[in-house]
């Protein structure tokens, strides 16, 4: 798998973490890929072949080729169905609240395709997508498009943003409690602003930080056993470790070296 990323323009660095791509040859025994919640909605163009996206009930669904997927709350399994060919904008966990009027709690752990959120303006710019030449086309194309859209720079609040910083700078660490009195606002006031903000509470937003820096910590080795990686990340205990680990990866941290993590570790390695 060859996987790339590339910074936005400095208009965008407020809503976007990165752009990135993938790409892979046709495998002749496809295997499902487990992509593990971060905090942060992404929106995914497939030049290449698309991909099988797996439900609770045990079907399957063929993603659209260009589609919004909303915040994961578990874990999400895929699988190529040829060649690899990917475009994505991994968005700040609030980054994407300015460009739709589709509430985002909506698109909870769902993949939402671009005309259905945009309608005509989507058809075109998956189009323009698609059939660019490079990635430095794509990066334009999306620019355009998105700084197009950016009417009000107020959309996201403040407190919201604060706050977001506040947990990623403290990996996840603090209570909601905490949260309420570094915000200086009300528990219930902050879990409405999170909720139509983020389409997270500040606790489901803290625990999907929290174990991504575990996970790294995990995926770099940085690690001398379990019981370390726990406490290190201030969980209760190693059982509660396990516990949320399970929750976000369908896996245990033993069992987490799976192929069917490869595109997991890929994406999380760095920041």
């Amino acid at each position: 798998m060859n996987y790339q990323t590339f910074e936005p323009d400095q208009d965008l660095t407020a809503f976007i973490k990165c752009y990135w791509t993938l790409e892979s040859p046709k495998e002749e025994k496809p295997e499902k890929q487990t992509i593990v919640p971060d905090g942060c909605m992404e929106m995914i163009f497939h030049y290449g072949d698309l991909y099988k996206q797996y439900l609770d009930n045990g079907n399957n669904i063929i993603q659209p080729r260009c589609f919004v997927i909303g915040q994961l709350t578990r874990p999400l399994e895929i699988e190529p169905t040829g060649e690899t060919g990917i475009f994505s904008i991994r968005f700040r966990p609030e980054g994407f609240l300015p460009f739709t009027t589709t509430p985002i709690k909506e698109m909870e752990n769902t993949a939402v395709s671009l005309e259905k959120l945009f309608g005509k303006d989507g058809q075109e710019i998956g189009q323009q997508i698609l059939s660019a030449n490079s990635t430095a086309e794509r990066i334009k194309f999306i620019e355009i498009f998105l700084l197009d859209r950016l009417t009000d720079l107020e959309t996201v609040d403040r407190i919201v943003k604060s706050t977001v910083e506040t947990i990623m700078t403290a990996n996840g660490q603090l209570s909601v409690d905490e949260l309420s009195r570094h915000s200086k606002v009300d528990r219930r006031q902050l879990l409405r602003k999170f909720s139509s903000a983020i389409g997270l509470s500040p606790k489901q937003l803290s625990r999907t930080i929290r174990l991504q820096a575990a996970l790294k910590m995990l995926l770099n080795d940085q690690f001398s056993s379990l019981s370390d990686l726990a406490y290190e990340n201030e969980y209760y205990d190693q059982a509660h470790f396990i516990k949320d680990f399970k929750e976000f990866t369908g896996s245990t941290p033993k069992e987490f070296y799976g192929t069917h993590l490869k595109m997991s570790s890929l994406l999380y390695r760095k920041d």
